[in-house]
């Protein structure tokens, strides 16, 4: 674990791999720690020749939160948004890709493969519409434009975003996450109870934090879709996404397909919004081998 300070925050992250070799920047999604990436995925890369490199977004884990902004008012940011008024946010999503770009800068990386998932993805595809001179290639995981009219999750995985345990113990938190991550996993590879568990309680034991992930997820409501931006991008991109993503559905990984310029996609059948470990050597072999080249 080390920290640094980049665009005017402290950032948590780690490294695996070697410095020689070229780098790949994993970035994470809504309330969604580092160590969310399984440890498999990030050591399979490195042994495939990446440099992975992996950090808390802000408002999350162990890098600067919000708090002082105070809790986000989740139906007041989607009310006004649906009015199209301005949505009262602490930080939008060009912030969050301006950190990847300055924990790179701080680093001495100049160039990096972006992949992100869920929220992240929404990240990567700002650094590599944006931020194009760093952008080796960018892979999109179960990740949308933010179009209009793309089809919703499924309402009992919405709520979950919103929802919290029961109680303030530990054993209801993880109890909560671990529902959580049942609800919005894989129904063709689930994940077994003690293993999800053991994960889920690492996490919490890590830091349990939900204002964050308030704040966050306002933020991507204020900063509105990629649509014109998606088509700009220039860099080699993928799409990987679950066919059973209950969170957001495949199609919106299909429109930021269509929408990127010669952007290849692949969808798996039985997988949701997560990372099963039956899944972890198939998208590790899927994103060495795009990357690779690039």
């Amino acid at each position: 674990m080390a920290r640094v300070k980049a665009n005017g925050i402290e950032i948590e992250y780690e490294t695996a791999g070697n410095k020689g070799d070229p780098a790949l920047l994993l970035v994470m999604g809504l309330g969604a720690q580092l160590t969310i990436w399984p440890d498999s995925l990030v050591g399979g890369l490195a042994a495939r020749g990446f440099h992975v490199i992996r950090f808390d977004n802000r408002d999350v884990g162990l890098s600067t939160d919000f708090g002082t902004w105070g809790p986000a008012n989740i139906p007041a940011a989607l009310q006004a948004a649906m009015k199209g008024e301005k949505v009262d946010a602490p930080y939008h999503l060009n912030d969050m890709a301006a950190d990847a770009v300055g924990l790179l800068d701080a680093l001495g990386v100049d160039k990096a493969h972006m992949v992100g998932a869920s929220m992240g993805g929404m990240i990567v595809q700002i650094v590599a519409g944006r931020y194009p001179e760093r952008t080796r290639s960018m892979v999109s995981i179960y990740s949308t434009s933010g179009r209009h009219g793309l089809p919703q999750g499924k309402p009992e995985a919405l709520a979950m975003l919103g929802s919290g345990p029961e109680n303030d113990t530990r054993e209801a938190r993880v109890r909560h996450g671990m529902k959580l991550r049942q609800i919005i996993g894989s129904p063709g590879y689930p994940t077994p109870e003690p293993e999800l568990r053991a994960f889920v309680e690492k996490n919490v034991d890590r830091r349990w934090y939900p204002e964050g992930v308030g704040r966050q997820y306002v933020s991507v409501i204020a900063s509105g879709d990629r649509v014109d931006l998606l088509k700009t991008i220039k860099a080699p991109t993928l799409v990987i996404h679950g066919e059973e993503d209950p969170l957001l559905p495949v199609e919106c990984g299909r429109d930021v397909a269509r929408l990127v310029p010669g952007a290849e996609i692949e969808t798996t059948a039985g997988w949701g919004h997560d990372f099963p470990p039956q899944l972890v050597p198939r998208i590790v072999d899927r994103v060495a081998s795009f990357c690779k080249g690039k």
